[in-house]
C-alpha cells in the first residue's frame, strides 16, 4: 500500500492568506492603542485652559505614562511567547479602553498624573507582544512588511484622530466639554474590540482552524526551521541576550531619538498651534497633514528594507534625516508655509526609521531571548517618552521659543542615529 503524496502548498498564497487574516485586525488595534495614548495632545488645545493646566504639568502627565508602561514590558513579551496572545492582548485592550475614557473626569494635575499612569500600565506589554506575535506567523524576509503595515497605523491613528477631534472639542452634550468627550468616544472602542480579539484571535498556526492541515503544518515547519537555523548559529539565553552590547546600543539608541520622537508627537498640536497662529481647527488639520506624510513613509520603508534586505542603515539614515529636517524648520525668517513644508519632511524621516529598527532584535536572537530583548529594547522607548515630554514641558515652562525646542528634539533624533550606527548584527540582513 502506497503512502499518500504530501499535499502541494501554494506558499505565496498561504503567505497572503495568513497577512490577510491577521494584519487587519492588528492594525485596527493598534490604531487605537496609539490614539489613546496621543489624543491628549489634541485635548490638551482646550483642556489647559478648562482646568488651567500648565506646559509644565501636561509634560510630565504625558510624560508620566511611559513610566507606567515599563511595569510589564518585559513579562508582557514574555507572556506572548510562552502563553497566549489572544488572552494577554484582551485584558490590555479592555482595562486600558475604560481607563481612557475615565481621562474625561480628572480635575487637577494629581489626577491627571494618575490616571495617565495607569493608562501606562494597562497598555504595557502591547508594543512588544505584537512584535513577538508577528515572529510566531511570519518568516523573517515577510516580518519588516508586516511590521510596516503594523506601524502605519500609527501616523493613521493620528491622521484621523486629528479631524475627529477636531469635531469633537466643539461638542457640549450633558453637560461636558467636547475635550471630555473626546476622550469617551475615543476611549470605548478598545473595550469593544478586546471582546472581539477573545473571539477572533489565533494564537499560533497549529491553533488556526482558518488554516488546513497541510497549512499549519507548512507553516510551523518554516518558522520552526528559521527558528533551528538560528540557535544553530548561536543559542542564546534570556539572560545571555541582555548583556549582549548590541541589545544595548538598541535600548539607548532608541530611547535617545525616540526622545524627539515622542515628544513631536505629543507636541506637534501646540507646535504648530504656535507657529501658524492659526484656530484650533487649522491645527488639527495641518497636523493630519503632517501624519499623512508618515503613512506613506512606513510604507515606502518596510518594501525598501524586505526588497534591499537591509534594516539597520534604514533605521539610521531615517532617524538622522528627522533630525536634519527639524532643524532647517527652526531657520529664522520662514514663511509658516515653508516651515510646514520641512516639517512634512521631518515626518517622511520620523516614521521610516520606525519597522526597519524593531526587526533587529528577532534577526540574531531566539525566541524566548529576542522577546527578552524587545522588551527590554522598548523600556529603552518608553523611557523616551517620558523623557522628551518631560524635558520639553519643562523647557516651555522656562519660556524657551518653538526654535528651542525643535532643536532639542532634532538633537535626540540625530544622536540616536548616530548611537545606531555603531550596532553590529551578526547577519547580512542587517
Amino acid at each position: 500500500m502506497t503512502e499518500a503524496a504530501p499535499t502541494a502548498i501554494n506558499v505565496p498564497a498561504l503567505r497572503r492568506k495568513v497577512a490577510w487574516r491577521i494584519l487587519p485586525l492588528v492594525v485596527v488595534l493598534y490604531i487605537v492603542s496609539y490614539l489613546d495614548r496621543a489624543n491628549v495632545a489634541f485635548a490638551k488645545l482646550r483642556m489647559g485652559e478648562a482646568l488651567g493646566f500648565s506646559e509644565d504639568v501636561f509634560g510630565f502627565g504625558i510624560g508620566v505614562f511611559f513610566i507606567g508602561y515599563l511595569f510589564l514590558e518585559i513579562p508582557g513579551a514574555l507572556l506572548v511567547e510562552r502563553w497566549s496572545a489572544r488572552k494577554w492582548f484582551a485584558r490590555i485592550l479592555i482595562t486600558w479602553g475604560f481607563i481612557s475614557a475615565a481621562m474625561a473626569f480628572v480635575k487637577t494635575p494629581a489626577h491627571f498624573y494618575w490616571m495617565r499612569f495607569l493608562l501606562g500600565v494597562a497598555e504595557a506589554g502591547f508594543f512588544p507582544g505584537i512584535i513577538v506575535y508577528f515572529s510566531h506567523w511570519f518568516v523573517q524576509s515577510d516580518r519588516s512588511r508586516a511590521l510596516s503595515w503594523l506601524l502605519v497605523a500609527v501616523p493613521f491613528s493620528l491622521a484621523l484622530g486629528a479631524p475627529v477631534s477636531s469635531m469633537l472639542l466643539d461638542v457640549k452634550w450633558l453637560a461636558l466639554a467636547g475635550w471630555q468627550w473626546l476622550f469617551i468616544v475615543e476611549g470605548l472602542p478598545a473595550v469593544l474590540l478586546g471582546i472581539i480579539v477573545l473571539v477572533c484571535f489565533t494564537d499560533r498556526p497549529r491553533s488556526a482552524k482558518w488554516l488546513t492541515q497541510a497549512e499549519r503544518d507548512h507553516l510551523e515547519n518554516e518558522l520552526a526551521a528559521e527558528a533551528a537555523a538560528k540557535e544553530a548559529v548561536q543559542k542564546v539565553s534570556v539572560w545571555q541576550a541582555l548583556r549582549l552590547p548590541a541589545v544595548w546600543l538598541l535600548a539607548l539608541g532608541v530611547m535617545i531619538g525616540n526622545s524627539g520622537g515622542y515628544a513631536m508627537t505629543f507636541w506637534l498640536p501646540t507646535t504648530v498651534k504656535n507657529l501658524s497662529h492659526g484656530s484650533d481647527q487649522m491645527t488639527l488639520l495641518y497636523s493630519g497633514i503632517y501624519y499623512t506624510c508618515g503613512i506613506a513613509s512606513v510604507l515606502l520603508s518596510g518594501w525598501s528594507a524586505d526588497r534591499t534586505g537591509d534594516r539597520k542603515w534604514h533605521a539610521v539614515g531615517g532617524m538622522i534625516a528627522t533630525g536634519v529636517f527639524l532643524a532647517c524648520s527652526t531657520i529664522p525668517g520662514q514663511a509658516f508655509g515653508t516651515q510646514m513644508l520641512w516639517l512634512c519632511l521631518t515626518a517622511l524621516g520620523a516614521f521610516f526609521w520606525i519597522a526597519p529598527f524593531w526587526t533587529l532584535p528577532s534577526l540574531t536572537l531566539t525566541a524566548s531571548a529576542a522577546a527578552a530583548a524587545t522588551g527590554l529594547i522598548n523600556m529603552g522607548a518608553n523611557l523616551a517618552g517620558y523623557a522628551g515630554n518631560h524635558v520639553t514641558g519643562w523647557l516651555r515652562g522656562q519660556g524657551y521659543g518653538e526654535s528651542q525646542c525643535l532643536l532639542f528634539l532634532a538633537a535626540c533624533f540625530i544622536t540616536g542615529g548616530i548611537i545606531l550606527s555603531f550596532v553590529r548584527l551578526k547577519t547580512s540582513a542587517a
